[in-house]
């Protein structure tokens, strides 16, 4: 395991200068800079050699072609050239790509040891991982990297396997999970003894799909407190990528001091999840889960135990991992109810208005027909509607809701992005409801919620419940307490960092 994770930056640019104040940059983050040689518009060998010199960091040099990864159009032969020039700079690593290892591995004026054998393929991780690294292993390159696209988490098992192998052969490996559902891989891997982990200098910056910043590795991620005796959690879901569950939940752990981290699994398939990281018995098993769409009901299935009313509900969003059981368990519920009742009090024989039937509607019904609440249900397809629900379903289009006590969306209308100036009603609809609960929380204020403000209604914003069932999510999992404003806070630094 290595005890200090080698963060290596890679900097590109088209002129040696931009290239010099680049690296400069990157030195003060990271413990290895890459030169990406094959950004620059005109390599000057004698100007680089002495450029490389001046670098106090260590340094990686890497001239990339187009297929794999690389800026430069150089075919094989310009390849070779460039490195029967370059290779006895006074860089601290050299990057060759795999049929440029193989062709040159006969060559005895390589220092090998210095030498990182590499293949990268942006598109899949194939069935044959292992071959491609036999293949390295038959060059004399000290160091293995291997860097697939991880179309979900499934494919980072397969990295986590490899580099278990190269750890009982006594290797040097590199293995990269790229995109957003290997994005985990990049903090876990180094306390697994991963040679080093790639992170960008910037949020612009990147040169690989998933790469994290140089920052955000150390002081978000905390990558060098990562151990052993680590526990990791996580939210699955397809997609995961908007989370704010990981901000709120490593919030909790650093406020308590528990060696933990919370991460994003993106999984098309939920069974594999939970083979692969909560059945799993090595390092990457989780110790629980956060369940998002599309899989709170599927995943049901495959559980040893549900709580009454995550079974009630039909849908579970919490997955507790104790003596090898899985535990479900919904807190959507109790996080939607919480800040209703703190607005609104009462809700025996409330009337209330909820538009939409989706995954959303699921745990918001039950919560309050659980408070003794009157439930109609608004929806653009009644049939659907009342196919899923057994509630009074009218027809959202044209719906009026004055008379109603509360009026909660359920819908994603209003959600930054494309929907946000949407709004499932205007205030003429609205007019005479008693409260407006929108379950968006991103932005914080909603259109639907500026029409119930513009003629005096009273709002509650969905940040308030997302905290609320993450409160009860870290209970579940830890059995204290967290305070509200450790979690909200958190919530908002990062949906105010996304706006």
């Amino acid at each position: 395991m290595n005890e200090n994770p080698k963060i290596c930056v890679p900097v590109g640019a088209e002129t040696l200068e931009e290239l010099r104040a680049k690296t400069k940059c990157a030195a003060d983050v990271a413990d290895i800079v890459e030169l990406r040689v094959d950004y620059l518009r005109d390599i000057e060998i004698e100007k680089l050699a002495s450029f490389i010199d001046s670098v106090s960091t260590q340094t990686l040099l890497t001239y990339r072609p187009k297929e794999q990864g690389g800026k430069s159009g150089a075919n094989l032969e310009k390849r070779i050239e460039f490195w029967t020039k370059a290779k006895n700079f006074s860089a601290t690593f050299f990057d060759f790509e795999l049929d440029l290892a193989t062709i040159l591995k006969d060559g005895g004026e390589l220092d090998w040891r210095r030498v990182i054998v590499s293949h990268h393929d942006f598109e899949k991780t194939p069935d044959d991982l292992e071959k491609i690294y036999e293949a390295m292993t038959q060059t004399p390159a000290r160091i293995l990297k291997i860097a697939t696209q991880a179309n979900d988490a499934t494919d980072c098992i397969k990295h986590f396997q490899l580099l278990e192998r190269a750890k009982r052969e006594g290797r040097e490996l590199i293995p990269i999970a790229m995109g957003e559902a290997g994005k985990f891989t990049r903090i876990v891997f180094p306390a697994l003894g991963s040679f080093l982990t790639y992170a960008a200098l910037d949020d612009e910056s990147g040169t690989a799909p998933g790469q994290i910043t140089a920052k955000d590795l150390r002081e978000v991620y905390r990558i060098d407190e990562i151990n052993m005796n680590t526990k990791f959690y996580g939210i699955v879901g397809h997609p995961v990528s908007h989370s704010v569950s990981p901000d709120m939940h490593e919030a909790a752990f650093r406020h308590f001091g528990i060696n933990a981290f919370y991460f994003k699994y993106d999984y098309k398939e939920i069974g594999r999840f939970v083979n692969g990281f909560l059945r799993s018995k090595d390092f990457l098993r989780l110790y629980g889960a956060s369940v998002t769409a599309p899989h709170k009901q599927t995943v049901m299935k495959h559980l040893d135990w549900i709580d009454e009313t995550a079974k009630e509900i039909g849908a579970v969003n919490t997955i507790v991992v104790e003596n090898d059981l899985l535990f479900g368990y919904n807190t959507d519920a109790v996080g939607f109810i919480t800040p209703l009742k703190t607005s609104y009090g009462g809700l025996k024989n409330a009337r209330c208005a909820l538009i939409g039937a989706g995954g959303a509607a699921r745990a918001a019904v039950w919560a309050l027909q659980n408070e003794g609440a009157d439930v109609t249900l608004f929806a653009r397809d009644t049939v659907k509607a009342k196919a899923n629900f057994d509630l009074d379903c009218k027809p959202l289009d044209g719906a009026n809701f004055g008379g109603f006590d509360i009026v909660v969306n359920t819908t994603p209308l209003g959600t930054k992005g494309k929907l946000e100036n949407e709004t499932p009603a205007v205030a003429e609809q609205l007019e005479g409801a008693g409260l407006v609960y929108d379950l968006v929380y991103n932005p914080f204020t909603t259109a639907f919620q500026r029409e119930a403000q513009s003629i005096y209604i009273p709002t509650i914003g969905g940040l308030a419940m997302l905290v609320a069932q993450a409160m009860e999510q870290f209970k579940l999992w830890t059995g204290l307490d967290v305070p509200k404003e450790v979690m909200n806070n958190a919530a908002v630094a990062k949906v105010s960092s996304k706006r």
